[in-house]
């Protein structure tokens, strides 16, 4: 099928054949952290920008260039974690959101995340889904019951206490590796005390 997120800036970020990606978080500082995605070749794909632990969620996804290619909106303080994804590095203009992710429910043993493309918002039944468990950040994704990408966080103590973590992503053929990236930051930044 292969996920539409990135046509806004010209380039495609799916590739035809299954993906595999390293996604490394460092906090710089108290406020700030970036993530960073390579293939294992050491290839720089993707950065994301961004704070952490305040109370304005925004996180910038960009190309190795530096070119801002989505924002990632979440809302501060809600019972359920909710964020919008806008193209480009956008305002609160709702008219260019690609993407809304919204947890299932807020008291659940198994972690349910909702996917749902623009415009769908209102429609009961995601586009996609993300299945895993609260003991780690570890998760899937799913169009439908279609495994489209799996994520399996390293962790250890002390890259922990170093403010370095570590996930191995594995995107499936044709599906957009932009859109997982900016689910796993969400995940992330949702799972941050």
């Amino acid at each position: 099928m292969g996920f539409l997120l990135l046509v806004l800036s010209g380039k495609s970020y799916c590739t035809p054949y299954p993906l595999e990606l390293i996604v490394k978080k460092k906090i710089n500082k108290l406020s700030s952290s970036q993530f960073e995605a390579f293939d294992l070749s050491g290839n720089l794909l993707l950065k994301v920008d961004g704070g952490v632990w305040n109370y304005n969620l925004k996180r910038v996804l960009l190309d190795p260039s530096g070119f801002p290619i989505l924002t990632l909106r979440g809302k501060a303080l809600a019972f359920r974690h909710k964020w919008k994804a806008h193209a480009g590095e956008s305002t609160h203009d709702n008219s260019n959101i690609l993407f809304s992710v919204k947890q299932s429910h807020p008291l659940q043993i198994k972690k349910q995340i909702n996917i749902y493309l623009a415009n769908k918002f209102k429609k009961k039944e995601p586009d996609f889904l993300i299945t895993g468990a609260y003991t780690s950040l570890s998760f899937k994704v799913y169009e439908g019951r279609r495994l489209i990408a799996e994520v399996k966080h390293s962790f250890t103590l002390e890259s922990f206490c170093k403010g370095k973590e570590k996930y191995r992503v594995k995107v499936y053929p044709e599906v957009d590796y932009a859109f997982i990236v900016a689910l796993l930051v969400i995940l992330d930044e949702s799972d941050t005390p």
